[in-house]
């Protein structure tokens, strides 16, 4: 797969040739230098762009071949997306933020309401739910975030430098809950991080370099190892899902 950027005459060779598979229930971490096309990567297997030439597929899905409503049809029911800068709403407080999916799909809002508040519960912000986002920490922010890309229940998430703009222990915090949606729930979480002490969270490490994939390795440990937040009440995981991959043509 390729990904080629025309910029004011020039031409950027952002990905050149990646070919890889993300099995289900894997926490595979993609890290690289600024410029390595780590978020350019992450952006094409949530759908939010498309190839220059290649073949996405995610869960049987095609995605290059979907259209625009198509594309947002299936990361509604299929992606939870997580970035470093939240992109929580300033004027919704935080369970009117998480429950925000529900409206787009049209759930009644005593429904949405329920749901966010099991969410916010479970990752310990019950006490937080009637705060606007300018009232919580940075790590209480990113945590909403978590709720909001949870709130469908995808199979898959997606966190683009999560950790980017937490200290130490907040950033500990949201991998560790990162972490436990794998193991715990069975999700695939595929993570875009340039902090090599996060990779003891994950069972994968994807470094790119120049658009290719230089180095792809397993990690070892043991799985249940290292998560920090409480996940006694998460649910068992999940039957296997269909991979995710990238093919290349």
């Amino acid at each position: 797969m390729h990904k080629v950027y025309h910029v004011g005459g020039e031409t950027q060779h952002v990905l050149n040739g990646v070919d890889l598979t993300i099995p289900a229930g894997q926490f595979t971490a993609i890290m690289g230098s600024s410029g390595s096309g780590k978020s350019t990567l992450l952006n094409l297997l949530s759908g939010l762009d498309i190839p220059t030439s290649g073949t996405i597929a995610v869960g049987g899905r095609t995605l290059d071949a979907m259209s625009s409503d198509e594309l947002a049809a299936f990361r509604a029911k299929t992606i939870g997306l997580v970035f470093q800068s939240y992109y929580l709403v300033p004027t919704l407080n935080a369970m009117e933020n998480v429950a925000l999916p529900g409206v787009f799909v049209g759930m009644p809002k005593e429904d949405r309401d329920a749901r966010a508040l099991a969410l916010l519960t479970r990752l310990g912000l019950a006490d937080r739910v009637g705060h606007r986002i300018n009232e919580l920490s940075g790590g209480q922010r990113q945590r909403v975030a978590i709720a909001r890309a949870l709130f469908n229940d995808p199979p898959l998430i997606m966190a683009d430098e999560p950790t980017g703009a937490l200290d130490e222990e907040n950033g500990r915090r949201v991998v560790g809950w990162l972490r436990s949606l794998a193991v715990k729930q069975g999700k695939t979480v595929v993570m875009v991080t340039h902090e090599e002490k996060l990779t003891r969270y994950v069972d994968r490490v994807i470094h790119l370099t120049d658009g290719r994939i230089v180095s792809d390795q397993l990690v070892s440990h043991t799985r249940s190892a290292g998560i920090p937040l409480d996940s006694a009440n998460a649910p068992a995981a999940r039957p296997s899902r269909p991979n995710s991959s990238i093919r290349q043509q």
